[in-house]
């Protein structure tokens, strides 16, 4: 992390910030919310959200589950040291063994790309899915493996460039048993990304990369 004690942070601009991250993180969650198919996300709003810098550090969070808040960035910084990121892309993963918690809970993620050819910052989110496969329907199969669980997905390209990998998708549809409602609530994180790409891409085209990316790790600090 850079030190920002040798540029003076301006408590008034720093709070700006702290809300203005905040936002793009709940604006994110509304979308995914309203977007979504199934009960879990729509009215047990069983998700989060967040905006990480470059290294996958945790910027803000929207006040959703903690407990998915607490791994999200080992599974953003997982997704970081695995791809190579290009403009358009989205990552899926739910393995617990890279920041994942139960597979139910699987999370995307999307880069940030504002004039350099590494991403400035990621924006993810996590929502909790009724059936990934397993030995029986639904999120909790008395199971004495993992892989009685369902799919153990790691880092792969949901999206790239701008498109949905049909071929991943169809692999994913076809090994769980409700299709339908998994490529809708899909297609809502996917959704909640592009907000909160474009939020913070608003952002920097605001007020700058250099003082955004300031702002940033200051209050991490």
């Amino acid at each position: 992390m850079n030190d920002t004690t040798e540029q003076k942070v301006n408590p008034i601009l720093l709070e700006v910030f702290k809300n203005r991250f905040s936002s793009i993180s709940e604006e994110m969650g509304v979308t995914l919310n309203r977007t979504a198919f199934s009960p879990n996300i729509k009215e047990r709003r069983d998700f989060s959200c967040a905006v990480f810098d470059s290294n996958g550090d945790m910027i803000a969070q929207a006040a959703h589950i903690p407990v998915h808040l607490g791994s999200m960035p080992l599974s953003v910084k997982s997704a970081i040291e695995t791809i190579e990121w290009e403009e358009g892309d989205m990552v899926m993963l739910n393995d617990p063994f890279k920041g994942g918690t139960h597979l139910p809970d699987i999370t995307i993620v999307a880069p940030v790309f504002v004039g350099k050819d590494k991403p400035s910052f990621y924006v993810a989110n996590r929502a909790h899915h009724a059936d990934v496969g397993g030995m029986s329907s639904g999120s909790m199969p008395l199971s004495r493996s993992i892989f009685q669980e369902g799919l153990i997905i790691p880092p792969l390209k949901i999206v790239e460039k701008g498109k949905i990998d049909q071929k991943i998708m169809g692999f994913l549809l076809n090994n769980v048993r409700t299709a339908t409602e998994r490529e809708g609530d899909f297609a809502a994180q996917i959704m909640a990304n592009i907000t909160g790409v474009r939020r913070t891409t608003q952002l920097i085209e605001k007020y700058g990369l250099a003082v955004v990316d300031f702002y940033a790790r200051a209050l991490m600090d």
